[in-house]
C-alpha cells in the first residue's frame, strides 16, 4: 500500500512515544504485507548454499573490478536501512549485518530472464521497508561511483517484516533506555559501547588463561553473603528441601579462596554480583565482577600484573576503536605508561593534611580524627555527619586528598588502615607505627578501578577480624546504614564455614577484583555505567513499560487507518494510469 510510504519515509528522530501513531503504523504496515501476501515469517533454506557474512563478503570481493561481476553467486542476509528507486526498474538497498553495510543491486531487465515479472518486482520494491530483514541472492560487483554491491541474480526474498518503524535517531533519554532495541539499531556509539564490553571481557578471559588459570563459577545463592560490606538481597527458597532465607551474593571471594584452598592455586571468575544499595552514574546493584587469586603471589607481584592487564587491555581497545568500534573516543596511551604512580596512604595524608594522624586501631580512633579535622578547619565531605563511621571518613579523606593524582596517571594507593580492609594480612608500618593491611586499590581518572589484597590465611585471625566487624557494626548501629535489614538484623556474620575453611590451609595469596562496568566506562569514554549494561540500570529494566494500548489510542489508530485506506485507493488509480501510459510508449 502507498499510502504507508510518507509515514516510513518522512520519520523523524523519535521523541515521546505517540501510541497512536505507532499503533496505526502497526495496523496499516500488517494490512499492507496481508494484501501482498507478504506477511510471512519463513525458515531459513540453504538450497543455494550456506549464507556469506557482511564482514566476509566486504573482504572477500574488495578488489572487484568496477563494472565486472565475480563468478561465485552468493547469499547475503540483512537488516534493510534504507531502500531507493530510480523509476519502476531499479532499486538500491543498503543493507546491515554484523555491523557492517553494503549495497544491494536489483535490476529489472537483468531479473526478467529468470521469469520475474515487473508486477512482481514493483511489490516488492514498495513493500520494502527500512527495518526489513532480507536474503539477497546474487553476484558482486561494484558500481561506477566504486561501491562494492551484490547485483541480485533472482528477485529478493522478505524474511522478517518490520511491523513497527525504524526511526534515525532516538532523542528522548527515556525512549532510547524503554526502547533499548531500537536504540542499538540507530545509534552506533551504543552498540560499540556494548560490543567494547564483549571484546574486554574475551581479552580478560584471554590473558587469565595464557598465564595458567582456571575459570571457575562459585555459587549466587547461599545461606549468607559475604566476601564485602554490603547489604544483600535475600529471596525465600520455598519449593526445594532447603526452605529457608538465601541471600544473593555480593562478592565471589570467599568462594574462590576455598577453591585455592583446595589446590586449584590459580582461579579466577567473571559474573554476576548483587548489591542491595543505592544507583547512581557508577552504581547498579547488578553488576559483573572479575576476581582472581593467585597463590604465592604478594602485593608486588599483584602490582605487576595489574599493570600488564590494564596496559594491554587500554592497548587493546585502541587497536579495536581504530579498526570497528570508530564512534568511540580514541584512547591516549600515553598515560598508561609503566610503571604507575604509587602512594602509601598514611603517609600521604599526613603529608596533605599536615598533621600526624591518631592511633587508627584504637577504640577512640574516630572521635580522635574528627577532632583533628575540626581543630585545623579541614571541610571533608561528611565530616558533620553524626553517622559517619571511621572507615567511611577515611576514605572521604583519601577520596579529596589523595585520588586527585591519578587524574593524570595510573595512581597505586597502597596500605590502608586495618579497619577498612577486614579480608586483608595486616602488618606494622615501621614508617608510621600503625597497623596497615597489605592491601592496594588502582584508581585511573579520579575513579577506583581494581582492588587488591595479601589475603589474610591465619584462621584465628580471620574469625577476629570478622567479630570485630560485626562488633563494630553492632556498635555503631546508626552510624553505618546498610548494615542492618529491615528486620534489624545484621547482614554481617562471622562466616564459620570460611574460617573452618581456612584450618585446612590457605597458602599465601594475593587476590584482585575490579568491576567489569568500571572498566568498560574507562576504556569506552562513557560517563554512565547504565550505557555498559546491555539494558541500562535496575531501574530502567523494572520500568519497560508494555504494550499497553488505550481504547482512545484504538479509535485514533482505526480513524488513521481508514483515512489512509482513502488515500491508497485514489493512488493506486493513479498507478494504474501511469502503468497504462508507459505500456502505450
Amino acid at each position: 500500500m502507498i499510502f504507508l510510504r510518507p509515514y516510513a519515509w518522512k520519520w523523524k528522530p523519535m521523541g515521546a512515544r505517540n501510541a497512536a501513531y505507532l499503533r496505526f503504523y502497526h495496523l496499516a504496515r500488517q494490512h499492507e504485507l496481508i494484501q501482498s501476501n507478504a506477511l510471512k515469517y519463513p525458515r531459513i533454506r540453504h538450497e543455494g548454499g550456506a549464507p556469506m557474512r557482511i564482514p566476509f563478503f566486504r573482504e572477500k570481493f574488495k578488489d572487484v573490478e568496477m563494472g565486472k561481476h565475480a563468478d561465485e553467486e552468493v547469499i547475503i542476509h540483512g537488516r534493510v536501512q534504507s531502500v531507493r528507486r530510480a523509476g519502476n526498474k531499479l532499486m538500491f538497498l543498503d543493507l546491515k549485518g554484523e555491523f557492517e553495510h553494503v549495497q544491494g543491486l536489483c535490476n529489472f531487465n537483468k531479473l526478467q530472464v529468470t521469469g520475474v515479472e515487473l508486477g512482481e518486482f514493483k511489490t516488492l520494491a514498495k513493500l520494502l521497508n527500512r527495518g526489513d530483514i532480507v536474503s539477497i541472492t546474487g553476484r558482486a560487483t561494484k558500481t561506477p561511483t566504486g561501491e562494492l554491491s551484490i547485483e541480485a541474480t533472482r528477485l529478493p526474498e522478505l524474511l522478517t517484516p518490520a511491523l513497527a518503524p525504524l526511526p534515525f535517531k532516538l532523542e528522548d533519554e527515556e525512549v532510547r533506555i524503554q526502547h533499548r532495541h531500537v536504540d542499538m539499531l540507530v545509534s552506533r556509539k551504543t552498540i560499540d559501547t556494548l560490543r567494547l564490553r564483549s571484546h574486554l571481557i574475551k581479552y580478560l578471559r584471554d590473558f587469565f588463561h595464557e598465564r595458567g588459570f582456571l575459570e571457575f563459577q562459585t555459587p549466587i545463592l547461599a545461606e549468607n553473603a559475604s566476601g564485602a560490606t554490603a547489604r544483600p538481597f535475600t529471596v525465600t527458597a520455598s519449593e526445594t528441601s532447603v526452605n529457608k532465607n538465601l541471600a544473593m551474593r555480593i562478592a565471589p571471594e570467599l568462594w574462590l579462596k576455598r577453591l585455592v584452598v583446595g589446590g586449584v592455586d590459580k582461579v579466577f571468575e567473571l559474573g554476576p554480583a548483587f548489591r542491595n544499595e543505592g544507583i547512581d552514574q557508577t552504581h547498579n546493584p547488578e553488576f559483573t565482577m572479575c576476581e582472581f587469586y593467585n597463590a604465592y603471589a604478594n602485593l608486588d607481584d599483584l602490582i605487576t600484573l595489574t599493570e600488564e592487564l590494564i596496559c594491554g587491555a587500554a592497548s587493546h581497545c585502541r587497536d579495536l576503536i581504530a579498526t570497528k568500534l570508530d564512534s568511540l573516543p580514541p584512547i591516549d596511551m600515553s598515560q598508561y605508561q609503566r610503571p604507575f604512580q604509587q602512594l602509601e596512604f598514611i603517609p600521604a595524608l599526613e603529608s596533605a593534611l599536615g598533621f600526624k594522624l591518631p592511633d587508627l586501631s584504637a577504640p577512640s580512633a574516630r572521635e580522635d580524627l574528627l577532632a583533628l579535622l575540626k581543630q585545623h578547619n579541614l571541610d571533608v565531605p561528611g565530616l558533620n555527619k553524626p553517622d559517619i563511621t571511621l572507615a567511611k571518613l577515611l576514605d572521604n579523606l583519601a577520596s579529596e586528598f589523595l585520588e586527585p593524582y591519578s587524574l593524570t596517571k595510573p595512581l597505586f594507593i597502597t596500605h590502608h588502615p586495618v579497619c577498612m580492609s577486614p579480608l586483608s594480612k595486616s602488618f606494622l608500618c615501621p614508617k608510621t607505627g600503625q597497623h596497615v593491611s597489605a592491601r592496594t586499590e588502582l584508581f585511573i581518572n579520579g575513579k577506583e578501578l581494581a582492588n587488591m589484597y595479601e589475603e589474610e590465611n591465619d584462621p584465628a585471625s580471620q574469625r577476629q577480624k570478622f567479630v570485630d566487624q560485626l562488633n563494630a557494626a553492632k556498635r555503631e548501629a546508626s552510624l553505618a546504614p546498610g548494615v542492618y535489614n529491615e528486620e534489624g538484623e545484621s547482614a554481617m556474620e562471622v562466616d564459620e564455614s570460611y574460617v573452618q575453611a581456612l584450618e585446612s590451609g590457605l597458602p599465601p595469596t594475593g587476590g584482585w577484583g575490579c568491576g567489569i562496568e568500571r572498566m568498560v566506562m574507562l576504556f569506552s569514554g562513557t560517563k554512565r555505567i547504565s550505557d555498559c549494561l546491555s539494558f541500562g540500570n535496575l531501574r530502567h529494566v523494572t520500568n519497560v513499560p508494555g504494550a499497553v494500548r488505550t481504547g482512545e489510542d484504538e479509535e485514533k489508530a482505526r480513524e488513521m487507518t481508514d483515512e489512509a485506506e482513502k488515500k491508497g485507493r485514489r493512488e493506486r488509480k493513479r498507478e494504474k494510469k501511469e502503468d497504462v501510459s508507459e505500456s502505450e510508449a
